[in-house]
């Protein structure tokens, strides 16, 4: 397999890395550090809130709790696997 290293794969590592470090993180517990600058500011509501549970209770195959975490966990996933597939298409070869 050749692979030719582009600007654009940096975007998709990214998308891949972070995919992966929410299948490996444990959606059940809720004592954890938030990003979420609406969250940290004090407000009670944020349209992102729960896409991380989401995703969590997917790689799971829970896929009851990912729709309750957010309906748009599924698509999320679906989006950024997409996105990063097709970044990344061109430029490795098998051989």
């Amino acid at each position: 397999m050749k692979y030719i290293f582009h600007r654009k794969h940096v975007e998709a590592f990214i998308w891949i890395v972070g995919i992966l470090s929410l299948a490996i993180t444990n959606p059940s517990t809720s004592d954890h550090f938030s990003l979420c600058p609406l969250k940290n500011a004090g407000f009670d509501f944020c349209p992102g809130c729960g896409l991380g549970h989401s995703i969590s209770w997917l790689f799971r195959a829970n896929l009851t709790a990912s729709f309750q975490s957010h309906p748009l966990g599924i698509p999320a996933v679906i989006i950024l696997l997409a996105r990063s597939f097709n970044l990344l298409k061109n430029d490795v070869h098998l051989q």
